[in-house]
């Protein structure tokens, strides 16, 4: 079986490469004529500027200015970003226990490198390919391929590759921060099967997550389709709006993972034969905080970013609000856990905070402090709740809290913007004139839009990847066996060990405890 795991891990990527190459190859049978500013370098030199200073080449140099700040800002957001893969790394391994500790590091390292290959050669072009003068962050190159049924927006077609007219200084910058945004919603469903999942099925999801599941919501919400078009076209609101992604990114990957987790089922030993839940901590809490604290500073970055503009001073008020919900839901969590067991839950403080950053990040721009704590409040009881309800009632295993963190509340974050957004900005947003404005302040049509985002996540975002999950299945299997679970993962799946100087090994030939049989695996290889 392991065969054909390698061989299916191999011809998919081997197709994305072929697709590629072939891309490459028409590209460069006439690069001059597609060609865009690719060295993004000025046309003046500052003598000249001298000799013709007018108010004409005062203008040009100012926007050329403020193009370069777009640029600066974009991609050293963009960067920043990137460094949340080691947040989610240290948060999911130390949520895991020890013998799983490299399996789980080398799942989020993995993802980022599949995604890039996903994501560049296809991803990309159908998320950004009709996004106009957008792309280009102020530049001159956009990209206007969409596919429309109708007006309504369905998936853009330009792009691939980088080649063509995205050949420009604009779009690379602007294809480096979609590219880290589409990597966390890739990296968010490794928590929700951790410590079962095989890796070839997680190299197997980060290939589909990153070249057509989040591009193509993606493109309904950012890139013009008609999630976006419902305010232009329909008149609810200015469309769906979700500034920096508790959908498009949060909501997402909570999904993948709600619905990785339900297909792999429980670990071993998690649930007992009258259904109770135990409880199976993490082998390293201080690792999770730190990483959860390199999440929060990130964070920053993550939704300041998202005004793609080096110059707009609403960054400000989205930097803030970010901090402030934050903070908020980790308070919640953090006294909710006291009040109902005696004592204050570490994890639980972390994943509150998280919780008020995922339910932040679509309505950051448009709501005021007060806002923003109601919002981080919320979200903080909301996932203390969640995983409750989620590991005791609905019996889901998920290890790391994925689902009630990113699904719950990112879809928590995009109802909270169709109710508390003010109106006092985005003003032509989706094409509608007039800042975003929610049901409280008088619009119920931006609730109704952002509604409709929701059951657009369970239906689309939920329905395909329970698919993608039990397809794979059904051809490779996506879960180790009983006897490699038991063993650990760092000794039958990856090398080498994340602990080896104190890790227990465990013969792989060892029975399956009786009472593990509840959990209806089998100790069978597939």
């Amino acid at each position: 079986m392991r065969k054909r795991e390698i061989l299916f891990c191999s011809v998919a990527l081997l197709t994305v490469f072929c697709a590629l190459t072939s891309a490459a190859v028409a590209y460069a049978a006439d690069p001059v004529a597609l060609a865009g500013d690719t060295t993004g370098a000025t046309k003046q030199t500052i003598s000249e500027i001298g000799e013709k200073l007018d108010l004409e080449s005062v203008a040009k140099t100012a926007a050329a200015t403020k193009i370069g700040l777009n640029y600066v800002w974009v991609l050293l957001c963009g960067m920043l970003i990137f460094f949340f893969q080691c947040g989610f790394a240290m948060v999911e391994t130390g949520f895991c226990r020890a013998k799983n500790a490299s399996h789980t590091m080398l799942m989020n390292f993995l993802v980022f490198l599949v995604g890039l290959v996903g994501f560049l050669g296809m991803g990309f072009a159908l998320m950004c390919g009709g996004v106009g003068n957008l792309a280009s962050l102020g530049g001159q190159m956009p990209l206007t391929s969409e596919f429309k049924i109708g007006e309504w927006g369905i998936f853009g077609y330009s792009g691939f590759l980088l080649t063509g007219m995205a050949y420009d200084v604009g779009v690379f910058a602007y294809f480096f921060f979609q590219m880290v945004f589409m990597d966390t919603t890739c990296t968010i469903p490794t928590g929700g099967v951790a410590e079962r999942v095989k890796i070839s099925a997680v190299i197997l999801n980060a290939l589909f997550i990153s070249a057509i599941y989040y591009p193509l919501y993606g493109n309904w919400v950012w890139g013009g389709g008609w999630l976006s078009q419902l305010g232009s076209l329909a008149g609810l609101g200015h469309g769906v709006v979700d500034f920096a992604g508790s959908s498009v990114v949060h909501a997402m990957g909570g999904v993948a993972a709600f619905a990785g987790a339900i297909v792999i089922g429980p670990r071993i030993g998690k649930y007992k034969k009258d259904g109770t839940s135990v409880a199976i901590p993490g082998h390293h809490v201080p690792m999770a905080v730190i990483g959860t604290i390199i999440l929060f500073f990130c964070w920053f970055a993550f939704n300041g970013g998202s005004t793609l503009s080096g110059t707009d001073l609403r960054a400000s008020v989205v930097i803030v609000n970010t901090m402030i919900a934050g903070a908020f839901g980790g308070l919640v969590a953090t006294f909710y856990t006291w009040k109902m067991y005696g004592k204050p839950d570490l994890s639980m403080a972390c994943n509150g905070s998280l919780a008020g950053l995922v339910a932040i990040t679509a309505p950051c721009a448009f709501v005021d402090s007060i806002a923003s704590i109601i919002i981080g409040t919320v979200a903080g009881f909301l996932v203390c709740w969640a995983v409750v309800f989620i590991d005791a009632k609905l019996k889901i295993d998920d290890p790391v809290g994925a689902s009630a963190v990113h699904m719950v509340n990112g879809m928590w974050g995009m109802i909270a913007l169709g109710l508390f957004a003010d109106g006092t900005y985005g003003d032509g947003l989706n094409g509608v004139a007039g800042g975003v404005t929610g049901l409280f302040y008088g619009d119920s049509g931006q609730l109704w839009a952002q509604l409709i985002a929701v059951a657009t996540l369970c239906v689309y975002g939920f329905g395909s990847q329970y698919l993608f999950w039990k397809v794979t299945d059904k051809l490779i299997g996506i879960r180790v066996s009983a006897a490699n679970e038991i063993a650990g993962l760092d000794e039958t799946e990856v090398a080498p060990f994340g602990y080896p100087d104190f890790s227990v090994k465990k013969s792989l030939d060892i029975p399956l405890p009786a009472e593990y049989a509840i959990a209806g695996v089998s100790d069978t290889k597939k």
